[in-house]
């Protein structure tokens, strides 16, 4: 098993037939269980990878093919990762009510990925198609511009270069997109929350001050 590449917050290693996730940091458990419990549900519906088993620390899936869509965006396609982006975030949000689960703190109808970006969607590079989206854990019932807002903001944090592609990524996503304002307001809400996820790992801590300063760079930002 070798470390895989893009983990940030829990350990992930993989062999090239399995994976092995081991959660770390505040609520470590409910996390794994949210995501053990959801990637069962989701298998017939969405292109997700599947669950072998689990213990009190660890989850084991199936590995996905596929490369990272932050990659292939370094690799100069933006434009067709954003736009299966879009697609698959508007199968996400489309899930039957039975599908997805009430969890502490829910006060929404919609499936909400809770991390969703190029980041976590893994494509085939050869046809741009969705083989797999990954990292559940924060998943949860909310607000759809929740992921919409956090899909732009990893692109305007990590690949500005690619801004104007964003329009593909929300044509894909063919549902209503809320203005500016609100899609920034969901984007500086989401840098607060793991400022908080950050300093209940490690008070004031160097997470804390990174997500300090990259809520002082998003409130600048205009459309």
């Amino acid at each position: 098993m070798r470390p895989l590449k893009h983990g940030y917050t829990n350990r992930t290693v993989g062999d090239g037939a399995t994976v092995d996730k081991s959660y770390q940091g505040p609520d470590a458990a409910r996390r794994l269980a949210r995501e053990r419990d959801l990637l069962t549900r989701l298998r017939d519906h969405l292109p997700v990878p599947p669950v072998l088993g689990a213990d009190e620390h660890t989850l084991t899936l199936g590995f996905a093919p596929g490369v990272q869509g932050q990659e292939l965006l370094d690799a100069g396609h933006a434009e067709a990762v954003l736009r299966a982006c879009g697609e698959v975030l508007r199968r996400i949000h489309a899930l039957p009510a039975e599908v997805p689960f009430a969890g502490p703190g829910d006060t929404g109808t919609v499936l909400v990925h809770g991390d969703f970006g190029p980041n976590n969607v893994l494509l085939d590079p050869g046809t741009f198609e969705v083989t797999a989206v990954v990292d559940w854990e924060f998943a949860h019932l909310g607000d759809p511009v929740e992921d919409l807002a956090w899909c732009e903001w990893i692109v305007r944090m990590y690949h500005p270069e690619h801004r104007e592609s964003l329009r593909h990524f929300f044509a894909a996503y063919a549902g209503d997109v809320p203005p500016w304002p609100v899609r920034r307001t969901a984007m500086l809400a989401r840098c607060a929350s793991l400022q908080e996820f950050c300093h209940r790992w490690e008070p004031d801590g160097p997470g804390v001050r990174q997500w300090v300063e990259r809520a002082g760079l998003t409130a600048t930002w205009q459309e």
